[in-house]
């Protein structure tokens, strides 16, 4: 007995003094490590902090590229508890760190603000350079100020820049807490699981590891992304547009490869940019998608068996209804027409002919069976839907008419794209995804495979005959859409508009879907001139870079 306890005795000795010990080396020891980090970390909380996991891109192979990271960066920042002299020591700091100054910004703010950090008696910590330059560490260090420090923090690091930035978004300071999270895109949207588990202090002082976040890869592909991106830049600065964005999706996954929307932002140095820049029209702002509705007419024609491709009709150049005329975009009269020649031309008339051949009811369930007012599901925050609403409000034959030609009716590209992604795809729609591991979802038939077929044919016709988007020894098959872009304070349209292309290649065997959209290029050019131009040279992009053989 006197043997046991003797045994249990040295071993919990030896116990508390091992905890003693690691306690001692813990506060004493490398208590100034801790201490200092926790400083320039701006507390010990930031010592607990589970580092944040990668997002990545993927390219063709399935490799990943990393497209989110985190980084050690330097930082400098004050001890106001070690400031004797606050007048002076602002008045030094001043000199070794100095501001640009603007009108909104001036010295006296500056000087003001400085004044206020270091009068903070009670305070460990005020930063001021998050990320700081190596010129200005060397400046920092060189000054010997009483309270003035160089540290490190780590933080989110983007190594391609601005690439991707409305998919990736960005991590931030909450403005409720004033904690690290993420903010718009994936950054936002899978917050939690890219944020891990911190760590902890235990009951004993001990410290508890904290869980690295999981990682995030995309189905991005950075080379498309980027090549996108910088057509689309260009595209909009050589007609002075607002805006603009471009998708690429593949119609037999439904993965996204690109979504491109100008103007973007650095991550890097979100700050710098407007609040409004970080939004996702992709699917955060619907339009009145103009002609390329006349291939979800079609669609609902042909699969009602209402009309076939050949299917004539006569066209005058106008048709009024309710009142109202409404007249081809070119004002033309072509006279007998097929409904494949309606796309051809894009005639108007000829939409709403086959819409109402059709009859409301069926078309506008055709309107809903494609997800009009739906949201699409993918994996990014801030998704809008479309809107059918002058369909349901007042359900006049004017209003239908219009709607076959995309007027009236709205809905976000990421939408517009997923449906015309399902007629690449024999009739079949799958849900858009951004994520590798997104679980997949059961794919839809919105229409035949034979109605697929018919209007796959129609729109090849199209490329065919305009010959814009027609890449050598590939069929193509696209539309183009013009729309004017509403009035929203006086009612109607203003001259502005709003061009889109989407088409889908080789169509024989649908491997890109891409849409280009290019909002109020100056002096209201039609689509032919801008976007298909630009559809061209991406489909031209992607198809050699994915090595993908002609089909014609």
């Amino acid at each position: 007995m006197n043997i046991r306890f003797t045994t249990l005795t040295v071993f919990f000795l030896a116990g508390f003094g091992l905890l003693a010990s690691n306690m001692y080396f813990l506060q004493v020891e490398r208590g100034d490590h801790y201490r200092q980090r926790a400083q320039a970390q701006s507390g010990a909380a930031a010592l607990l902090a589970a580092e944040r996991g990668a997002i990545y891109f993927t390219d063709k192979n399935g490799s990943k590229i990393p497209a989110a990271l985190n980084k050690d960066y330097s930082v400098i920042f004050v001890v106001p508890t070690e400031v004797e002299d606050v007048a002076e020591a602002v008045s030094q700091i001043k000199v070794a760190i100095p501001q640009t100054y603007t009108e909104a910004y001036t010295e006296e703010i500056y000087t003001a603000e400085l004044t206020a950090s270091l009068s903070k008696k009670n305070d460990q910590y005020e930063q001021l350079i998050e990320r700081a330059t190596e010129e200005q560490v060397a400046i920092a260090r060189e000054a010997d100020i009483k309270g003035l420090h160089v540290g490190t923090v780590r933080a989110r690091y983007y190594p391609f820049g601005s690439v991707a930035a409305h998919v990736l978004g960005f991590v931030g300071e909450s403005a409720e807490t004033g904690a690290s999270e993420g903010q718009y895109g994936i950054e936002a949207q899978y917050n939690s699981a890219l944020a891990g588990t911190p760590g902890r202090f235990g009951d004993g002082g001990e410290i508890v590891g904290s869980i690295p976040g999981k990682e995030i890869s995309l189905t991005i592909d950075h080379n498309i992304q980027g090549q996108a991106e910088k057509i689309l830049s260009k595209l909009a600065t050589d007609y002075s547009a607002i805006g603009g964005s471009i998708i690429v999706q593949d119609p037999r996954t439904g993965a996204i490869l690109a979504m491109a929307s100008y103007p973007t932002f650095d991550p890097n140095n979100y700050s710098e940019s407007n609040l409004e820049d970080f939004i996702n029209p992709t699917l955060q702002e619907v339009y009145e998608p103009g002609s390329i509705s006349k291939v979800v007419t079609m669609v609902a024609g042909i699969d009602t068996g209402a009309i076939t491709p050949s299917t004539t009709y006569y066209d005058s150049g106008s048709l009024t209804l309710d009142g109202r005329t409404i007249k081809n975009w070119d004002l033309k009269a072509r006279g007998t027409l097929t409904m494949t020649e309606v796309l051809e031309y894009s005639v108007n008339t000829g939409a709403a002919f086959a819409e109402q051949k059709t009859g409301h009811k069926a078309f506008y369930d055709y309107l809903l069976k494609f997800g009009f007012k739906d949201l699409t599901g993918i994996s990014l925050p801030g998704e809008t839907a479309g809107r059918l609403t002058p369909l349901e409000r007042y359900p006049r034959d004017i209003n239908f008419a219009t709607a076959s030609y995309g007027h009236g009716i709205s809905v976000t590209p990421l939408r517009l794209i997923t449906i015309i992604s399902a007629i690449a795809n024999k009739g079949v729609m799958n849900q858009p995804t951004i994520t590798a591991d997104t679980p997949s979802f059961e794919a839809e038939r919105i229409m035949s495979e034979s109605t697929a077929e018919a209007v796959t044919g129609m729109m090849i016709s199209a490329v065919d005959k305009a010959k814009v988007a027609a890449i050598p020894r590939y069929t193509v098959a696209g539309k183009t859409g013009t729309a004017f872009v509403p009035d929203f304070e006086d009612g109607g349209y203003t001259d502005d508009v709003i061009n889109t292309y989407v088409g889908f290649a080789p169509a024989t065997n649908p491997r890109f879907t891409i849409l280009v959209k290019l909002d109020k290029p100056a002096g209201a050019p039609l689509a032919g001139q801008t976007v298909v131009p630009a559809f061209a040279e991406i489909a031209r992009y992607a198809l050699t870079s994915y090595n993908v053989p002609p089909d014609r």
